[in-house]
């Protein structure tokens, strides 16, 4: 227990570094077209909704994956659980929500980094 334990805290913390560093590379390539925006009068937060409703829209397309084939990988692994439904909804949620809470932190904080960068140095960058 002890051990699937810790490897699921492990999987989170992979998950959420990945995710972080995906979006932050995605952000640092657009640093240019956020300049723009910023120049042509967008709002930090518009920005940061935008890039975050991306960073959610990327999720969901692997929660859509992931989601169907770990409630098959649970069947399969049925007869290896101990009095423990292997579909729990409340799980299957739980860890949905959490995964989609990640996501909007790791989008928010690098589009918050770049909102932050005067329009002219946004639009130096390379």
């Amino acid at each position: 227990m002890i051990v699937a334990g810790t490897l699921a805290v492990v999987a989170l913390v992979l998950s959420a570094v990945g995710a972080y560093g995906v979006v932050a590379y995605s952000v640092k390539r657009r640093v240019r077209e956020i300049g723009i925006r910023m120049a042509l009068g967008a709002q930090a937060g518009d920005l940061v909704r935008m890039v975050v409703r991306q960073g959610l829209a990327t999720a969901a397309i692997g929660l859509a994956i992931g989601v169907p084939v770990a409630l098959a990988a649970a069947s399969l692994l049925e007869s290896l659980l101990y009095e423990i439904k292997p579909q729990d909804p409340v799980t299957f949620g739980g860890l949905v929500l959490l995964f989609t809470t990640i996501t909007v932190a790791a989008s928010y904080m690098p589009a918050r980094k770049a909102t932050r960068i005067s329009p002219m140095a946004a639009l130096r960058c390379d």
